[in-house]
């Protein structure tokens, strides 16, 4: 597993497509920057209950986890939350959130969205298959 921890930007989702639908003006919009870890042994992605709170987020049901120490919990889930890499470029993507613990951690489907993998030697994300300039995406 490679762990990296890199600053993103986390948005409402569907108050950023309500304020682009004309709904919602967009600074009413919430969005935070934060720092978060990403972790290639980890699929979904997770925030704090303070910063899903911050993000003004929907429970929208409950789901299993497994923690990486083998003990099972139960995390809300939340609605969907926009995802952007601060980090010069453009990279970004939209996932449900697992809702606990005290980091924001990003998982596989995340870099997945973005079309990054962890380059661990160097510690920082880096293209999967397309480039900087143009993410590619297998479908």
């Amino acid at each position: 597993m490679g762990q990296v921890t890199v600053h993103v930007t986390l948005t409402n989702a569907r108050e950023l497509v309500m304020s682009r639908l004309g709904h919602l003006a967009p600074e009413a919009v919430h969005t935070c920057q934060v720092e978060a870890r990403v972790d290639t042994g980890t699929m979904r992605s997770v925030v704090p209950p303070a910063v899903a709170e911050a993000l003004g987020l929907v429970r929208m049901g409950r789901s299993e986890a497994q923690m990486a120490d083998g003990r099972w919990g139960e995390a809300e889930v939340s609605e969907a939350v926009a995802v952007r890499l601060v980090a010069g470029v453009e990279r970004s993507t939209v996932v449900p959130m697992l809702i606990m613990g005290e980091i924001v951690l990003l998982g596989a489907i995340v870099l997945e969205g973005m079309d990054l993998l962890v380059d661990c030697p160097r510690g920082q994300l880096v293209p999967n298959v397309g480039t900087w300039a143009q993410p590619v995406f297998r479908v």
